[in-house]
């Protein structure tokens, strides 16, 4: 079905227009707003699972395309800087995860919000969270991930911090924030440099995308000043914005935080988005990460080491009651 790769934009699209007219309608009364972000949460639904079947269904294993749409978006001199969208099983899978959560959590909240004067705010920017992730997970793009994953920081901050009214709730806000940013920092200089050496941002194109065969030998090929090669320098950068929206060492503190959101914000960041889209990033970019697997695995695993130790330590003395 070739036709849902050209349309396949439309599913983070919905839930955008949603918080739009959401935002921009005089006084809407509570149901308009729900019926909007919960009729768009459910077109966008139906079509992931329309994408899902068209790129599982009756394949296994390898005989699985990868089917991919890019357009030129920038033009810099002589050069475009393109942008575009990707449909693969990692794809497939999340789109209909996030829908599918995310449909759960904005019904449940008409009920749990049904009382707060904001009720439309609330949608709005519940719509824009959804919007956000679903525009990362299509992306083949590392730029329009990488934008999307900004619109996920900040829709998370506006709703972790929604009855700002709460100092704690805007305390909670500010730093979710921060420390993302920290992570952040570090994905931007990991983005910049990969550019700089493959002169593309896209993850697949024909096989001169950052992810292909071409690419990742230059990468390998190339070392740094300290002798690591350039494809694990930019991974490393590339996974300190992981760590950071996964709430993972050090820039876990955000995290329990975080529960000073109205509910349906902690289950959305928890269950369906924020916290997935660390472990997303990984699996998009796992080609880049596994060209040099000694040095990236000593590290991600590292990692988790240390994050598995952090939990279990407080675990440990904790009582409750």
């Amino acid at each position: 079905m070739v036709w849902i790769l050209e349309i396949l934009w439309l599913i983070p699209a919905l839930p955008l227009a949603a918080a739009a007219v959401a935002a921009l309608a005089r006084r809407p009364q509570h149901r308009f707003a729900a019926t909007l972000a919960i009729g768009s949460m459910i077109l966008a639904f139906v079509l992931s699972c329309v994408a899902f079947v068209s790129t599982l269904g009756g394949h296994t294993g390898m005989e699985v395309e990868r089917q991919v749409y890019n357009f030129d978006w920038l033009q810099f001199g002589d050069a475009w800087l393109k942008l575009g969208w990707v449909l693969d099983p990692i794809t497939a899978v999340m789109l209909v995860m996030v829908t599918f959560v995310g449909l759960l959590i904005f019904i449940y909240s008409v009920g749990y919000m049904g009382h707060d004067e904001n009720f439309t705010r609330f949608f709005c920017f519940m719509s824009l969270f959804a919007a956000a992730m679903l525009g990362l997970v299509i992306a083949n793009s590392l730029l329009l991930l990488f934008i999307c994953w900004e619109l996920v920081g900040l829709s998370s901050y506006l709703l972790i911090g929604f009855w700002h009214h709460k100092p704690s709730a805007a305390a909670a806000a500010n730093k979710a924030f921060i420390v993302t940013r920290v992570g952040d920092i570090g994905f931007f200089l990991g983005i910049l440099w990969l550019y700089a050496k493959t002169g593309t941002l896209l993850f697949y194109d024909n096989g001169n995308g950052c992810l292909e065969q071409s690419a990742l030998t230059g990468l390998v090929g190339q070392t740094t000043s300290i002798g690591l090669a350039v494809s694990t320098g930019i991974s490393l950068l590339i996974f300190c914005g992981a760590i950071g929206k996964s709430g993972q060492v050090p820039l876990h503190v955000w995290l329990p935080d975080a529960m000073e959101g109205p509910t349906p914000v902690s289950a959305l960041i928890h269950a369906a988005t924020m916290v997935a889209a660390g472990v997303f990033l990984v699996a998009r970019v796992y080609p880049l990460m596994a060209a040099n697997e000694i040095p990236n695995d000593l590290f991600i695993h590292g990692t988790g080491i240390v994050e598995v130790r952090a939990a279990v330590a407080p675990a440990k003395s904790n009582r409750d009651g």
